[in-house]
């Protein structure tokens, strides 16, 4: 977080932080949403995590109408 507030004032990104209460009554409401279909989660683009910096490339065009996605990569475990 500090990074990313020494970071921003350099590029054209706002930076907001702050401190959700999570409360049993407003997940509950969420996951009703959710499985009802009512709302729905907006994912822009994923990234496989060896993409990363990729997807922090295409985060900083400003572009991104959604959330960015960076998943891990299934690997052989061999020693």
């Amino acid at each position: 977080m500090i990074g990313a507030r020494l970071y921003s004032p350099f590029t054209r990104t706002n930076t907001a932080f702050f401190i959700a209460k999570v409360n049993q009554k407003d997940l509950t409401t969420l996951g009703e949403l959710l499985s009802t279909g009512k709302l729905r989660p907006v994912i822009a683009k994923r990234f496989p995590l060896s993409e990363a910096p990729g997807a922090f490339r295409y985060l900083e065009t400003g572009h991104a109408r959604g959330k960015v996605i960076v998943t891990p990569e299934s690997q052989s475990l061999t020693n």
